[in-house]
């Protein structure tokens, strides 16, 4: 059987991921969504919440799990029998960083190699990042994330009751 791994962090889940993670399923016998827990980064939603929003919304797809892991991908890639990482490139600017992340792990452990995906055109720029930015003002994200990953940023975000005015 050929696992993949799609490490990320996730935070939250779009549906440029989501469109990665069925392409992968397509293609491979066993996809492994990896949320990664990086204790460099502070993420919105905690890795319990991350990890149920990916397990929700790929529950049709037979063939993908989703699991969390910490410290070296490549050591996780091992621990799991996978073949390979894909990442998922939305433009030119991400494939800098990419292309030497895949470069450090192959020079890490040479059996892991690194695929690339792009999203459909129509989620090449969305971002986990703008996506936080645009629910944080109070936009509508519905069109960029499952809908219980839109409900959970309204709700996050969602302003406190403010105090009346005496």
């Amino acid at each position: 059987m050929r696992t993949v791994i799609y490490p990320g962090s996730f935070d939250p889940l779009t549906k440029g991921h989501l469109d990665v993670i069925e392409r992968a399923a397509r293609v491979f016998d066993h996809v492994v969504v990896a949320v990664a827990r990086n204790e460099s980064k502070t993420p919105l939603f905690s890795i319990g919440e991350r990890l149920e929003f990916v397990r929700a919304d790929v529950a049709h797809l037979p063939n993908v799990e989703a699991d969390s892991f910490d410290g070296l991908l490549v050591n996780y890639v091992v621990s799991r029998g996978a073949c390979a990482v894909v990442r998922g490139l939305r433009a030119v600017s991400d494939f800098e960083f990419e292309f030497q992340l895949a470069l450090m792990n192959r020079r890490l452990n040479e059996r892991v190699e690194t695929l690339f995906m792009t999203p459909r055109e129509t989620y090449t720029f969305v971002s986990s990042r703008l996506v936080k930015e645009i629910a944080r003002l109070g936009g509508d994200v519905s069109q960029f994330v499952p809908p219980r990953v839109a409900e959970a940023l309204r709700a996050r975000f969602a302003a406190p009751p403010s105090e009346p005015n005496p």
